[in-house]
């Protein structure tokens, strides 16, 4: 699975294609990090709490993050697929961080 054109076609749309996708890139680098929750979250990205869950759902459905919870006790972790397709996420990230 590794360098699976599909996926690598994703990610690009997801982070690079697509409005936000600086934001839910660095989403996705807090979460590799550590799960965290929405709230923590807004507070790590400096975001507003409804960006942060506009940017969770576009991950969810492209099932880049998955969550862990149910309704205030929810946590956000890196979806098994982007584990799986790691080596293409870190290539994006890194040429898009070049790019800045």
């Amino acid at each position: 699975m590794a360098n699976d054109p599909y996926a690598k076609r994703l990610l690009w749309f997801v982070f690079a294609g697509s409005r936000g996708g600086a934001n839910r890139l660095r989403l996705v680098q807090a979460i590799r990090q550590t799960p965290l929750n929405a709230n923590q979250l807004a507070k790590e990205l400096d975001l507003d709490y409804k960006a942060i869950i506009h940017h969770v759902e576009v991950l969810e459905k492209n099932n880049i993050i998955t969550r862990i919870g149910e309704k205030y006790n929810v946590t956000f972790f890196v979806s098994g697929f982007l584990e799986a397709n790691m080596g293409s996420f870190l290539e994006i990230a890194q040429k898009l961080e070049k790019s800045k």
